[in-house]
């Protein structure tokens, strides 16, 4: 008798407990064109890490969403950070400088791994951060009352990071929530999790891609290195330029997968290839490059093309291909 007591005072709790906010995309950019997904939330209770999806495109205990732009080039420029959804600023940090963690002028980030961050209460305990914000770039105040796509800073390189992204935390009380898969648990499988926490717009756009993605694809003249790239690129090469360079950096590759590069001159002939062995394990992004030098006279006007392709158990599950005209 007394469980059918219970049962009223639990559909009443049920019914009384706040619902959690909506989040729509709390950066301005386009997932997958100029923005894109570089981490989830670590669901691993142990020493591993592992995704909602049960795949490796996080780290050990990862308590965020990281949404990473191209490059230094981008964040120059300026990528907004909004409001994933309604509330009110209760605390916020600024004055940390735009640093990566690997430079070696940067300063000791211990207790201020977030950088220049922004914490919105949501009501009913819940709360989004917003870290890696850029120096000087936040425009909201503590107490003030924000709109879901509210502008509140610039995407930064502030805190323990290493290329400009936003870092999102959910939280609810003292738990952190992954907004694909809210419900706590520590299962996850291949076909878990849906929009989550997501509008369905924002669930569209952050749609989870288990074969990585491309970040960044261009030609240079010569060698190309990590610090290049994100400089913006190399400059493009002429007909003239010591050699012809394609390259592609991408992110989120497992290991066991085969990147290959192609680069083709006019009427087809490949001028380079490049396919290495399989990767050892699971890359966070792998750069990789292939050309050949300028023959005397420089290059015969044209069309050429570079094909990039990542090969998984014989598949191509990413490919990008583009072109340059000499």
């Amino acid at each position: 008798m007394r469980s059918l007591y219970a049962l009223p005072l639990l559909l009443l709790l049920a019914a009384a407990a706040p619902a959690p906010p909506r989040l729509a995309l709390p950066i301005a950019c386009t997932p997958g064109s100029d923005c894109f997904l570089q981490n989830h939330v670590d669901r691993d209770p142990g020493p591993g890490a592992r995704d909602f999806r049960c795949g490796g495109q996080t780290y050990e205990a990862h308590t965020g969403t990281d949404i990473r732009i191209p490059d230094h080039a981008a964040r120059a420029r300026g990528v907004d950070v909004l409001a994933a959804a309604p509330g009110r600023v209760v605390r916020l940090r600024d004055g940390e400088p735009d640093v990566s963690v690997k430079d070696p002028a940067a300063p000791p980030v211990a207790g201020r791994e977030c950088g220049n961050g922004v914490v919105i209460d949501h009501g009913g305990g819940w709360e989004t951060q917003s870290c890696h914000l850029a120096r000087g770039s936040i425009r909201v105040k503590v107490g003030q009352e924000v709109a879901a796509g509210q502008p509140i800073a610039r995407v930064g390189l502030s805190g323990n990071t290493e290329y400009p992204h936003l870092h999102l935390t959910v939280r609810q009380g003292a738990r952190t929530v992954d907004p694909f898969l809210p419900d706590g648990g520590a299962a996850c499988s291949v076909g878990a999790g849906g929009a989550g926490l997501w509008t369905p717009a924002a669930g569209a756009a952050l749609a989870y891609r288990p074969g990585g993605a491309v970040l960044n694809a261009g030609f240079a003249d010569g060698p190309v290195d990590n610090a290049r790239v994100e400089a913006g690129g190399p400059p493009r090469p002429g007909r003239s330029a010591p050699a012809l360079v394609a390259y592609v950096r991408a992110i989120n590759l497992a290991g066991g997968d085969r990147p290959v590069l192609t680069l083709t001159g006019p009427g087809g002939v490949v001028l380079a290839r490049s396919e290495g062995a399989p990767l050892d394990r699971s890359k966070a992004q792998w750069l990789v490059y292939v050309g050949k030098r300028t023959p005397p006279g420089g290059w015969p006007p044209g069309l050429y093309r570079a094909d990039y392709a990542v090969l998984r158990d014989g598949r191509a599950i990413l490919s990008r291909s583009f072109d340059i005209a000499l």
